[in-house]
């Protein structure tokens, strides 16, 4: 699985955990994902890695949100800027740029134009 393609559906499976309707575990809402044989550790170390460290990464983007608190963000926008802030705090692999890229495409892809600049904004507040 590419990079991209396990953001992708990281964010889907943090979304459905962020849900608060539905009590699904971690694997449950993964296999809601994957296909049955698939699997990616890069994948796996953001969904754990993000759900593991939500509080921390929590804390850190209550810190760099101005005028706003976490829970009033819509979903989207609150689920990728944890798995980017993530991954730029907790994961060394991937260049700031990269991750900031990715993150503005999955908003584009699921949010819209209006929470790609929102979260670029916020997400460039933590590579300064």
């Amino acid at each position: 699985m590419k990079r991209h393609e396990a953001r992708s559906k990281a964010m889907q499976v943090l979304f459905q955990l962020d849900n608060t309707e539905l009590e699904l575990t971690v694997d449950e809402a993964i296999s809601h994902v994957l296909e049955e044989s698939e699997t990616d550790s890069f994948f796996e170390s953001l969904v754990r890695g993000t759900i593991n460290k939500k509080q921390e990464i929590d804390a850190a983007l209550e810190e760099k949100l101005e005028n706003w608190s976490l829970y009033r963000l819509p979903k989207i926008e609150r689920t990728v800027l944890r798995l980017a802030v993530y991954e730029l705090l907790f994961m060394d692999d991937t260049p700031n740029n990269v991750v900031l890229n990715e993150a503005i495409e999955l908003c584009k892809t699921y949010g819209d134009e209006k929470s790609s600049k929102f979260v670029n904004g916020v997400l460039s507040k933590f590579v300064e």
